[in-house]
């Protein structure tokens, strides 16, 4: 499994490429000729980016719903929109379609932000108003999220 860790502010130049940073790619190194996937957040304004050994995980529980029940099915269309391929360029820059671009809404100044096993692509102003946002109750957050996990030793 990759875990990835960092927040790096980064440009996108006028053909919608980004180039890794250095930190970044280090990181990523073991995984970057397998290219990766690019897709819309389903909770957020910002794109996630998978290596494609996790995309490839994440998939197997969506591959496992039954596509009779409507529901699933449309689940596995709105999941499924935008999703894009793509591999690093010859100088390691990657190509952000123009139509995920637009949904998040992606324009010059960047924020790519782990998220544990893949990256979020975020336009900077809107990562900075989410993260200012989530901090107001985040400490409600923590306690809801992990406040009924005891960490044991094993």
């Amino acid at each position: 499994m990759v875990e990835i860790i960092g927040v790096h502010d980064c440009k996108v130049d006028a053909k919608g490429r980004l180039m890794l940073p250095a930190a970044l790619k280090a990181q990523l190194d073991a995984v970057i000729a397998d290219g990766f996937i690019l897709k819309r957040s389903i909770f957020q304004p910002c794109l996630e980016l998978y290596p494609k050994s996790e995309w490839n995980r994440a998939v197997k529980g969506v591959n496992k719903l039954n596509r009779f029940v409507k529901k699933n099915n449309d689940f596995i269309r709105v999941f499924m929109a935008g999703v894009r391929e793509i591999e690093p360029d010859n100088t390691g820059r990657l190509l952000i379609p123009k139509d995920l671009a637009v949904f998040a809404s992606i324009s010059r100044d960047i924020v790519l932000a782990s998220a544990l096993n893949m990256i979020e692509i975020w336009d900077k102003e809107k990562y900075e108003a989410s993260i200012s946002e989530s901090l107001i109750d985040f400490s409600q957050l923590a306690e809801d999220v992990m406040g009924q996990i005891n960490e044991t030793e094993d």
